[in-house]
């Protein structure tokens, strides 16, 4: 990893952690947000507002958990940080928030039921990890149980975690996925009525459909 690397990617890390907070995704120093370069993970700091954050603050992690920059201490979720990249050679940013929509789900059902074609996205349709207390390691293993075959879950009575490929890719899962819970949550509210759903064939369709979305290089 050189000089250059990393300060891009901490600048684009520290940028998304104020997204979150601007987009009503996370209130405070809640959520946190990470970015891997090489063998190196790239996490913000537990407790510091992210506005405060300046480039001499870039906080970084081996896949063990070792730090090796910085000298703040990493988010109290680190564990589910590391096991997304220990889980997925091609995962390379995470961003685990405590959006209000997503958390609320999360408190109802097991699975966000399919009421969006951006559901494909993800992988299919969304679980919901069984709760457990922040920052510990069967917090991790649920989430990891919950992202199999997916890029994002839900945590019960806690938020959202979701990764990708690219920092902004992870985002825009977590932005995705926080507005089909609302979209869930307002079409479920209606009396008399209940939300009409994707069939599998449906999702599998768009799967396909998805390979070849966005520009070509």
């Amino acid at each position: 990893m050189t000089r250059s690397s990393e300060e891009a990617a901490w600048e684009e890390l520290v940028a998304t952690a104020r997204r979150t907070v601007a987009d009503g995704l996370v209130v405070g120093t809640s959520g946190n947000v990470s970015v891997r370069v090489g063998d190196t993970v790239l996490v913000t700091p537990s407790g510091v507002p992210y506005d405060r954050l300046t480039p001499n603050d870039v906080t970084g992690v081996d896949l063990d958990g070792r730090q090796v920059l910085g000298t703040l201490v990493p988010t109290s979720e680190l564990p589910m940080h590391l096991a997304v990249y220990r889980a997925d050679p091609e995962a390379r940013a995470v961003v685990h928030t405590h959006a209000v929509h997503a958390t609320a789900v999360s408190l109802l059902v097991p699975e966000l039921p399919p009421v969006h074609y951006m559901t494909a996205a993800l992988g299919g349709p969304v679980r919901v990890a069984p709760y457990a207390a922040y920052g510990t390691d069967e917090l991790a293993r649920g989430m990891l149980d919950a992202l199999a075959g997916r890029t994002g879950c839900l945590l019960r009575n806690h938020g959202t975690i979701t990764y990708g490929t690219r920092l902004d890719q992870a985002y825009d899962r977590t932005a995705q996925l926080e507005w089909m819970c609302r979209l869930w949550l307002t079409a479920a509210s209606v009396p008399g009525h209940s939300p009409s759903l994707l069939t599998p064939a449906q999702l599998s369709e768009v799967t396909e459909r998805l390979r070849g979305y966005g520009q070509r290089s």
